[in-house]
């Protein structure tokens, strides 16, 4: 296997010394969990009387089921509508006519720039002023329209990314048998282009899960908001957030693997090309 010609391979002292680093490293993160742990202490936060009513039935059924129930429908919807939104403006982006393409590339940007919270605050304000949904879904609908339109802008880059990032000759080779354009695209480069983008796609599931906490800020019962009226009710403020985050924690590692299953049977059945990137692999 050749060396890269940009980076020499690291030699035994270099080596060494990346040892010595990540030990050095590993035993400062244990210092600083260490003073975390007696902080904490000294302050009741890991006494019995905090952490017991997350073994009761009650706990569960009244606060944190609730609020995963809530996280995993806004989460659910925006997966859905955020695949077709991708889709849809991801083939537009491919689109031979010209008219088609910059209407897309200019919904795409736009969304891709603006703040999920921004819109989610937004959409919610339009909701109550023109009640457009009943009241009781208002947060829900604020939630999943931002989620759908954020995600699915970038769904639609790794469309894009994902057919572009084919050989040329995947597409010569429909056009040489006589399919159109379209049908080049959406039979021949669409499929292997999934298969491309297979594991940015699951990095982007991960986000959607995670973003559903912004819910919280306009009064979805999602898994944060339930966290404070748990901790309300039992004065366990800290137990209740870290116990939310294990529970995400658990959700996303569940979610990523059933996505990396599905992944790697799709790329068993065809050739798999070049990988995408996504903006969401590096929030993991």
């Amino acid at each position: 296997m050749s060396a890269s010609p940009l980076f020499d391979a690291p030699g035994p002292r270099t080596r060494r010394n990346f040892a010595v680093a990540n030990v050095f490293a590993v035993l400062l993160l244990l210092a600083g969990l260490g003073v975390v742990l007696l902080q904490l202490d000294a302050n009741g936060q890991l006494t019995a009387a905090k952490w017991t009513p997350f073994l009761e039935a009650s706990t569960w059924q009244d606060y944190l089921w609730p609020g995963l129930k809530g996280t995993l429908v806004a989460a659910a919807y925006s997966v859905v509508l955020a695949g077709v939104f991708g889709l849809v403006f991801g083939l537009g982006r491919l689109s031979q006519h010209r008219a088609v393409r910059a209407v897309s590339t200019v919904v795409v940007e736009f969304f891709r720039a603006v703040p999920v919270l921004l819109m989610m605050v937004f959409v919610y304000q339009l909701l109550i002023v023109y009640r457009l949904v009943p009241p009781d879904q208002f947060a829900l609908t604020a939630v999943v329209v931002a989620l759908t339109l954020y995600n699915g802008s970038v769904v639609a880059e790794l469309v894009r990314s994902g057919v572009t990032s084919l050989p040329k000759g995947q597409g010569e080779a429909g056009l040489s048998v006589g399919l159109t354009y379209g049908q080049t695209l959406r039979s021949v480069q669409l499929p292997q282009g999934i298969v491309a983008m297979a594991p940015a796609l699951v990095s982007q599931l991960v986000v959607v899960v995670k973003d559903s906490a912004l819910g919280y800020l306009i009064g979805y019962v999602e898994l944060l908001r339930q966290a404070e009226y748990l901790s309300t009710n039992f004065s366990n403020y800290i137990p209740a957030v870290i116990v939310i985050a294990v529970i995400f924690i658990v959700v996303n590692m569940v979610l990523s693997t059933v996505a990396q299953l599905l992944a790697r049977l799709l790329r068993s059945r065809t050739t798999g090309p070049v990988r995408v990137e996504a903006e969401g692999a590096n929030q993991m």
